[in-house]
């Protein structure tokens, strides 16, 4: 019977971003048996819109709340006034099934090049441009990647993983689910101690 902890998340959810470390942490660590399977979750839809300065003050002070938190997290809040931000974060979802179409294991470098792109450099994951080079600084064909990045197919694979996220009933991200003998665990996310998600996963598992 295949175990797997599927990772729903999102490539500009800055939450994501701070998980990032303890998630590395507990890939390390999960019984070898266990299926690591990475899941778009897809947060905000397609607009070219201006972000609402209300929505820009939400975000940042999400920024502000994880560099309390998570200390080892900072951003680059040059962002902010080099960019006019866009609420859109489904382009850097197709970005992420564009780099795994190419390359199957190229999803954890596409989604560290994202968001170093956007956290790091303060560039705008929002914009094509701006994915073609995480695209090319990860060595993908970047014809192949821009092609792919816009094409029916991507955009289908896209709202799969989307409805299959909420058959989990995922609605927040990062979000951990274990699928153990036919059933569905949510695993609680710990930005500071990858143990505690590794033993909760150990005992569910030695529990059925």
């Amino acid at each position: 019977m295949l175990t797997r902890l599927f990772y729903i998340y999102d490539p500009m959810c800055s939450w994501c971003y701070a998980f990032s470390q303890s998630w590395t942490a507990l890939q390390k660590d999960v019984p070898d048996d266990v299926g690591i399977v990475y899941l778009l979750g897809g947060l905000a839809p397609d607009t070219t819109a201006p972000m609402p300065m209300s929505m820009q003050k939400n975000i940042q002070q999400a920024w502000q709340r994880i560099e309390q938190t998570v200390p080892s997290v900072r951003f680059n809040w040059d962002f902010w006034s080099r960019n006019t931000p866009i609420r859109s974060t489904y382009p850097a979802c197709r970005a992420i099934l564009a780099a795994r179409k190419q390359n199957a294991k190229a999803e954890p470098q596409m989604l560290q090049a994202i968001q170093t792109a956007y956290y790091q450099k303060a560039m705008n994951p929002s914009l094509l441009v701006t994915l073609q080079e995480c695209a090319r600084e990860i060595g993908l064909d970047a014809e192949v990647f821009k092609r792919d990045l816009t094409s029916p197919q991507i955009e289908q694979q896209l709202q799969h993983e989307i409805q299959r996220a909420r058959s989990m009933d995922v609605h927040s991200y990062p979000s951990l689910r274990l699928i153990h003998n036919h059933a569905v665990f949510p695993i609680a996310v710990d930005y500071l101690n990858h143990q505690t998600m590794l033993d909760a996963i150990n005992r569910i598992i030695e529990e059925l």
